[in-house]
């Protein structure tokens, strides 16, 4: 073999390896207006029967999120988000209170998945044109609409033996989400995000006008939120 050779194989892996650089290098100046996040933490429901919330004496269920975000500009994007909530009654409940839930035909217990989906636009506090720019921290929230279908098992008494019915219900809702996000990588993020929902209903429950307010649910959640480019990119 020629001594000129192990030379020309080395000039040619060099110029291929500043190549490929120089190529990803100007995909990355091509910012990823595209991010897909997935969400799961605590929740709460602010029910009729749910408990007494001024004494934090409520259940607490598991929730989880997944959302598709598109990028509109540097500041706002919007966001299609779908997930499941667990919902369940909780407290300790007076006699006094048992008696108008009975005389009402209301159900004293509830428990069952709540799923959801809704469109939101959101702001970015700090914006950012291209996804290698953005800040470490950022803090983002939005308001939407969406629509929640209920799938509950519910009864109307205490008993241990009475056979619980099965009840669904849908309704709108208004989600507010609002999250502080943390870069750890280019196209990855770390978020805590809390959301309420303001549904349209008081009846998720099962228990209408013990409270003043509708039903609602809140979450707590950890998301992580990866960049991506779209097929046409």
């Amino acid at each position: 073999m020629s001594r000129k050779s192990p030379l020309l194989i080395l000039v040619c892996l060099l110029f291929g390896s500043m190549n490929l650089s120089a190529q990803s290098f100007y995909k990355e100046k091509q910012s990823r207006d595209n991010i897909f996040s997935i969400g799961i933490g605590p929740a709460m429901a602010y029910m009729d029967n749910g408990g007494q919330y001024r004494a934090f004496n409520f259940e607490v269920k598991p929730s989880v999120t997944a959302s598709l975000i598109k990028r509109l500009n540097d500041r706002f994007d919007l966001r299609a988000s779908a997930g499941m909530q667990w919902i369940s009654s909780g407290g300790n409940p007076t006699p006094k209170i048992i008696g108008s839930w009975f005389e009402k035909h209301s159900a004293f217990t509830v428990s069952g998945p709540v799923y959801y989906f809704d469109l939101m636009p959101s702001m970015y506090v700090v914006p950012f044109a291209n996804h290698m720019n953005r800040s470490l921290f950022n803090f983002y929230g939005g308001v939407g609409l969406g629509v929640m279908h209920a799938s509950t098992e519910q009864t109307k008494t205490f008993d241990k033996d009475e056979i619980p019915t099965h009840h669904t219900i849908t309704t709108g809702y208004i989600p507010i989400r609002a999250g502080l996000s943390y870069s750890i990588g280019p196209f990855s993020d770390i978020a805590l995000e809390g959301s309420l929902m303001m549904t349209f209903t008081d009846n998720l429950d099962g228990n209408i006008g013990f409270n003043r307010y509708g039903d609602h649910l809140g979450q707590a959640q950890v998301v992580y939120r990866r960049y991506f480019f779209s097929k046409k990119d």
